[in-house]
């Protein structure tokens, strides 16, 4: 099969005429191509173009080719990627585009998919921490983006927005173009790519066309090649649009992805970093290294192991995922302890530095969180001794100091229901178990009576005010306390739910179990609590259910973010963006039990 053939685009600005008369021209004479990927700014920089665009997106002008943009800010792009983010064609998970019209896709965030066998990752728009909804990148979407790095294969095409230090002077002079491209303003994306190693990394939004030469990546064995585009039109004639067919990296042998051109350089960002290193290391003292600015991950195989400021940083590798590839060779620590800190909610660079840059704005802990558990390490736990050494941190614990027991609704023998922190939709309630215990499937029969009775009670709660519930799990083998989701949706929608787990599912890589019949029974009898695994338990009775391994990478909020879709706020997809206060919290408690008190099998 011949390989895929991309057209690569600079910033549009909104001069979609051009740009796609430019595409049908080059598609006629030397294609057909499969995709056209831009990157730069994407929507318009004038108020008169804001028309022109406006016939493309809203579908009265043909885009010639499937499309997929980054750089969503400019004049306009609010109005036009609010109404895509409300649109019933982008529910569930749309790491490939969410569907402005017919062959326009806004890749927003960060993700990665694949496109004619082509790995593609990207990071969109600027950084910004203020919480802006479109045209920036957060803290999340950079920490999603290294999660992706974390999974096998090669990344063949790598898009962002800015040229992070590419210049025209850098592109016209003999300045070492290398240099300039690692040492941009933002050195997060610096990071990203010397981790991520694409074999093609693009970039717009310097004005210039730059191809550099091929440089080596630390750690792997094929090269990356850097491309920036310049703008659609703009005046110097600067090359805006670009052809690639390049072989995906999933097809080729060993030996044809470590071949090397013979013009291959070292990476850029080893090169910076030993440069300013070396220049920094004379100028920090032990006062002021808390507030330098430092790398989360170790670019450079060159590091000294005890540079100042370095030798006790913590490896945010290590941190995330449990393993680093470098090993002992890593120049950072792999401590175990920050790694149980980390997982329990604790900020990194309160981890790494003792301090948070981002203050507020930080969704995570700033506070070492304490936790005693007895079990062994593969998460099988007595619960006898999980009862006795339930953690004097664990939200859900009756016992504990830590539980919000202003927000507990009903309580049985062996089972409580509460409204969850940051609720997705009204009525949005957690059934768990009074026993410290890590999942509800491996509990007695006489448990699993009492959690079918809280069930079907809020289905008839929500049968009467035209509702159905849908239920998930995420049983991980490393978790604490098991807690089920109860999620109303409209009855309209309930038909929907099983597509969209499914779709969800797909473009994560793997497929359901699917059981119609005893779904739930059928788990309890097969699930050995050594593995992790996601169960969904439909309106209809299905259930859904997925074995995680080991190696794989699946998002621990996942049924969340599935019903955030087909409910149409994905912004409550994480709950700390539905934190509420705890007056506000009381209120929601007190209104439930109100209405719930008809219904509720324990008064």
């Amino acid at each position: 099969m011949a390989p895929p053939r991309i057209l690569l685009c600079g910033d549009a600005r909104g001069r979609l005429n051009q740009l796609f008369k430019r595409v049908s021209s080059v598609n006629k004479s030397a294609g057909p191509f499969d995709a056209l990927l831009c990157v730069g700014q994407f929507f318009p920089d004038a108020p008169e173009l804001l028309e022109e665009f406006a016939d493309y997106a809203e579908g009265r002008s043909p885009v010639p080719l499937p499309t997929y943009f980054i750089g969503d800010y400019g004049i306009g792009a609010p109005k036009v990627l609010s109404a895509a983010s409300r649109s019933h064609a982008n529910l569930g998970f749309k790491m490939d585009g969410l569907k402005i019209c017919e062959n326009l896709y806004w890749l927003k965030g960060s993700g990665k998919f694949t496109l004619h066998g082509l790995s593609v990752a990207y990071i969109s728009g600027r950084h910004s921490s203020d919480g802006q909804q479109f045209g920036t990148y957060n803290q999340d979407d950079v920490d999603a983006l290294r999660a992706l790095a974390e999974e096998p294969g090669v990344v063949d095409l790598f898009l962002r927005y800015p040229c992070c230090g590419i210049t025209n002077r850098a592109a016209k002079t003999d300045v070492p173009p290398g240099i300039s491209e690692a040492s941009g303003s933002d050195s997060t994306i610096a990071e990203i790519v010397a981790e991520i190693k694409p074999r093609y990394h693009i970039a717009g939004t310097m004005g210039v066309f730059y191809a550099r030469e091929p440089y080596s990546n630390a750690d792997a064995v094929h090269v990356t090649r850097f491309i920036g585009l310049a703008p659609v039109g703009n005046k110097e004639k600067q090359k805006f649009i670009h052809a690639l067919s390049p072989t995906p990296a999933s097809t080729m042998s060993s030996s044809e992805i470590s071949m090397k051109p013979p013009n291959t350089t070292l990476s850029p960002f080893t090169a910076v970093e030993k440069t300013a290193g070396a220049k920094e290391a004379g100028k920090r003292t032990a006062a002021d290294t808390n507030d330098a600015q430092y790398w989360r991950y170790d670019v450079s195989q060159k590091r000294q192991k005890h540079a100042v400021g370095d030798g006790d940083r913590l490896c945010f590798k290590y941190l995330s995922s449990g393993s680093c590839p470098r090993g002992e060779n890593c120049n950072f620590r792999h401590d175990l302890d920050a790694r149980e800190q980390y997982r329990r909610g604790v900020c990194f660079d309160f981890l790494n530095k003792g301090q948070c840059e981002r203050g507020p704005d930080c969704n995570f802990k700033h506070s070492l969180q304490e936790e005693e558990e007895s079990g062994s390490r593969n998460g099988n736990r007595s619960r006898g001794a999980a009862s006795v050494n339930r953690s004097k941190e664990c939200w859900f614990c009756l016992s504990s100091p830590s539980v919000e027991s202003h927000l507990i609704i009903s309580v049985g023998e062996r089972y409580y229901c509460a409204l969850p922190k940051g609720p997705l939709a009204e009525d949005h309630v957690l059934i768990i178990p009074i026993e410290h215990l890590s999942n509800t499937l491996s509990l007695p029969p006489e448990n699993e009576t009492e959690l079918n009775r809280f069930q079907n009670c809020l289905k008839l709660y929500h049968k009467n005010q035209r509702k159905e519930v849908v239920f998930f799990e995420w049983v991980s083998k490393r978790g604490t306390h098991a807690n089920l989701q109860a999620i109303p949706v409209p009855s309209s929608r309930a038909a929907a739910l099983q597509s969209i787990f499914s779709l969800a599912a797909e473009k994560l890589g793997f497929k359901f179990n699917s059981s119609s019949t005893d779904g739930r029974k059928m788990l309890r009898t097969e699930f050995d609590g050594k593995s992790s695994l996601f169960y969904v338990e439909l309106p209809e009775g299905t259930v859904l259910s997925h074995i995680v391994e080991d190696n794989e990478n699946f998002p621990a909020q996942f049924g969340r973010e599935v019903v955030a879709g087909l409910l149409n706020v994905a912004d409550k997809a994480d709950w700390r963006n539905c934190a509420l206060s705890k007056e506000e919290e009381i209120k929601l408690a007190e209104e439930f039990k109100r209405r719930f008190a008809a219904f509720d099998p324990n008064t």
